[in-house]
């Protein structure tokens, strides 16, 4: 099955370093170095843009519901059966305000999907990107969003990418495993060639610990978890691209 990315590639994702065409489809002819990433939390500022938009619709009361809605979607990604993202989305801030006691205007629980588009990306993160491909690395994103959505983020990104997966391609939702799997089917990436970025616990950083990937943990929200399931952990993008030279310089994991 061919990748979808190819054209956008050649466009711009892809560097003049030699590297060969791919010959099989999805695997690649040479073991390129992945990255990949989470993107709302990590790369795109999900925190200033939903809780701006919660504030338009709760005002005072957004603070409470922002912090119950994450353990909403919790429940929703969770199933049973799968739903796309932007239904995630409405649901949970509905379920979130119910829980709160918030009255949200009509509509207002759809207040997430309509600033999506306006998702401000963190100031941090073209530099450390841009630095981490002139070092020669490949770049992908494994998020928990829909392709239409996650389109109106990409577009804006500061650095391009060479891969994506999405929850709407693998009809899944991290920590679930399936983004993992279908990223080393597309690119034949293994332990040896691959560390995985992000910025959530519950959703990256064990995921890829249950895989056996090296990994950084981009701890933006100090959440005070232990650092142990990372192999190294930084507060921001800045010093990402020292980090992740680090993390390369570990054996990969049998």
């Amino acid at each position: 099955m061919p990748s979808r990315r190819g054209t956008e590639r050649d466009k711009g994702g892809r560097r003049g370093n030699g590297m060969l065409e791919r010959t099989d489809g999805w695997r690649l002819a040479v073991a390129d170095r992945w990255l990949t990433f989470d993107c709302y939390g990590t790369v795109a500022d999900w925190n200033t843009g939903m809780g701006g938009a919660l504030t338009e619709v709760a005002g005072a009361d957004a603070g409470r519901v922002l912090a119950a809605y994450h353990q909403a979607e919790l429940e929703f990604e969770a199933g049973p059966g799968w739903r796309p993202y932007r239904e995630v989305l409405a649901a949970g801030l509905a379920r979130a305000a119910a829980r709160e006691r918030v009255t949200l205007p009509p509509g207002g629980e759809e207040a997430f999907v309509r600033a999506w588009p306006q998702m401000p990306v963190f100031g941090d993160a073209g530099p450390a990107l841009a630095a981490l491909r002139e070092r020669g690395w490949r770049l992908a994103f494994l998020t928990n969003c829909d392709e239409d959505l996650f389109a109106t983020t990409r577009e804006r990104l500061p650095v391009p990418f060479d891969e994506w997966v999405t929850a709407e391609e693998v009809r899944s939702y991290k920590p679930d495993l399936p983004h993992f799997r279908r990223f080393a089917e597309k690119t034949g990436a293994t332990r040896a060639n691959w560390i995985h970025v992000a910025n959530s616990w519950v959703h990256d950083m064990m995921p890829a610990a249950r895989m056996g990937l090296r990994s950084v943990w981009v701890d933006r929200d100090l959440t005070g978890h232990p650092a142990k399931l990372a192999d190294r952990r930084v507060t921001s993008m800045r010093r990402l691209p020292e980090a992740v030279s680090d993390v390369s310089a570990i054996p990969a994991r049998d």
